[in-house]
């Protein structure tokens, strides 16, 4: 057979495939996304393909969580992005610059410990703070009101003062972690809900939660702590924060006042009797400039960042002050060490790391030199506690310090970070973008949002807001080198209200509120980290077990939400769960 005749052979097969898609033979078309993209479909609008609107969204899906943001480009910020993104990407040392930090004790030595390609911490089996993709930060709270063995007092609820907030447990040689590790021990538990864990269909589900020790003896710290219980949270992705920064506080207002009528606020961000904001929901920076009048004054700004809503902006919040606290890097606005007197008490008083210090600390070249003092016992463990319990140094304290300790050149400004370092480590935060939303016209994940509105799941995952003006806060480093990534009226799809919830899960969060977590981006999870766990300590393994351990307390604040899932036929379950992972 020749050429010739191959080719009408294959004509007339083609021909006839043609005509059969178009018959009653139902022979089916897979339909390219892309010919939907940016338009209407079903009931998604055109602007839903983009959740983090024109400006905040990136179309490559591929590494889709560090890419930057349209806005970066265009507003000629491209290569301080980059720039910026070393110091997230790059693993920190005792000694040498740019990426140098550390010591004397740290949490983590590079920021993607934490944040795996970008994303959400990793479900973790025991606690190693150098495993990759260990986002777990330990909580660690008193149980009741007491006094510590040096009569200092302590409330239930506060966290523990002996170690810092984000527990540290790496330390530079000779001197200890604050908490020894192989004091920590993780095991996790079942839980079983009402239902018995099954579906009216037959289909299981699992619920397992954290349960974590530390041992009293695995802190080094002069006092130890007493009456003190462990939590775990993990850390979420980064994209889209800055988007999240854009949002105006007077619309997070409204959406506190609206929640307000129906559920009871956590009383330290909204005051229930003056129907506003609690004082201590705002967090003052002094010496910020601040948009209204573009003065260099005292800015006020509402806490939205962290499970906790304990900070009010980028520059203060899940990044600037990462990178000074677990890594324990210094700058121009973070002169001092992140450690507690309770620890340079015990390094102070600890012989073996008197003995390390007379050895190695008389040479000036020596890290350790600047411990050394006299080469005495005494002026050792004099210098050891007055630089390790550095909290709220004096002038002459932090000249010294920088001087030996941190040995950078003058012109460098004698910190670990420069300012235009960090700048650029800002651009970088506040440039990140939200990947494209996928599958918005797959009928399932259609059908899948429209039950997503009718569970009521939107009264706390809200599904947009519009940012009009970005009031985007100055810090001093950032006002004196350039300007920040910018999102001007841009309508986002983050799903989120923030706003602090309740839902009394088993070994919960410490206070019990909980910011609810955006979900844009979260399909992705496995594609870019390799995993996909859910909820603030990675307890759900699946989008199922996060919805239902939504419901496992009658009194959670989405517990009628998660009945009406738990309803659902099997198909119509996967339906919501294909929509969350679409957006």
């Amino acid at each position: 057979m020749n050429r010739t005749t191959l080719n009408k052979l294959f004509a007339i097969a083609f021909a006839g495939l043609t005509f059969a898609a178009c018959s009653d033979d139902k022979i089916e078309i897979i339909d390219n996304e892309n010919d939907f993209v940016n338009k209407p479909v079903g009931n998604f609008t055109a602007a839903e393909w983009n959740p983090g609107g024109e400006l905040g969204t990136t179309t490559n899906e591929q590494g889709c969580y560090s890419n930057p943001s349209p806005a970066v480009e265009e507003q000629g910020l491209f290569n301080i992005f980059k720039k910026g993104e070393d110091f997230f990407e790059h693993t920190y040392t005792l000694s040498t610059l740019p990426f140098r930090g550390l010591g004397p004790a740290w949490v983590r030595s590079g920021c993607e410990y934490c944040h795996p390609s970008y994303g959400h911490g990793k479900r973790q089996n025991s606690y190693r703070a150098n495993v990759m993709g260990n986002g777990y930060l330990l909580v660690i709270y008193h149980t009741q009101d007491g006094v510590n063995d040096d009569g200092t007092q302590y409330k239930a609820g506060n966290y523990i003062s002996e170690v810092t907030g984000m527990p540290q447990t790496q330390a530079m040689y000779p001197f200890k972690a604050p908490v020894d590790e192989n004091g920590i021990h993780m095991q996790w538990l079942k839980a079983t809900d009402e239902h018995g864990n099954k579906f009216p269909d037959g289909e299981t589900y699992s619920l397992t939660y954290p349960e974590v020790t530390i041992e009293r003896s695995a802190f080094n710290t002069i006092p130890k702590p007493k009456d003190y219980e462990v939590r775990l949270e993990s850390t979420i992705g980064l994209y889209g924060t800055g988007l999240l920064d854009a949002i105006d506080q007077d619309s997070m207002e409204v959406q506190h006042r609206r929640a307000a009528r129906f559920l009871t606020l956590n009383p330290n961000m909204w005051d229930a009797a003056a129907n506003t904001w609690a004082k201590s929901a705002y967090y003052t920076f002094a010496n910020g400039i601040n948009n209204t009048n573009g003065k260099a004054d005292d800015v006020k700004r509402i806490k939205r960042f962290t499970y906790g809503m304990t900070r009010a902006t980028l520059q203060d919040g899940p990044g600037a002050n990462a990178i000074w606290n677990i890594t324990n890097v210094t700058r121009s606005d973070r002169h001092y060490l992140y450690t507690t007197d309770a620890w340079a008490k015990a390094m102070s008083e600890d012989p073996t790391v008197i003995a390390e210090i007379k050895k190695q600390g008389a040479s000036p070249l020596s890290l350790l030199h600047p411990y050394y003092a006299d080469g005495t016992d005494e002026g050792i463990k004099q210098q050891v506690f007055k630089l390790l319990g550095l909290n709220s140094p004096t002038k002459a304290d932090k000249d010294v310090f920088e001087k030996n300790y941190l040995n950078v050149a003058p012109e460098n400004g004698r910190e670990e970070m420069t300012d235009a370092d960090f700048y650029a480590f800002m651009v970088w935060h506040r440039g990140l973008a939200v990947p494209r939303a996928r599958e918005l016209q797959n009928k399932q994940v259609q059908r899948g949002k429209e039950l997503f509105y009718e569970m009521g799941c939107t009264h706390c995952h809200r599904p947009s807001w519009t940012i009009r003006q970005d009031k985007v806060w100055y810090d001093n480093i950032s006002m004196a080198h350039g300007k920040l990534p910018t999102y001007n009226n841009q309508t986002i799809w983050p799903y989120t209200d923030l706003v602090q919830h309740r839902l009394y899960m088993v070994n919960d969060i410490r206070t019990g509120w909980c910011r609810t977590t955006p979900l844009w981006g979260r399909g992705l999870s496995a594609q870019e980290t390799g995993a996909s766990e859910r909820l603030h300590d990675c307890r759900a393994q699946t989008v199922v077990e996060a919805i239902m351990w939504h419901g496992y307390s009658k009194k959670s604040d989405a517990y009628n939400e998660t009945q009406k899932f738990y309803k659902l036929s099997k198909n119509d379950r996967d339906a919501v769960v294909a929509f969350i992972n679409a957006i």
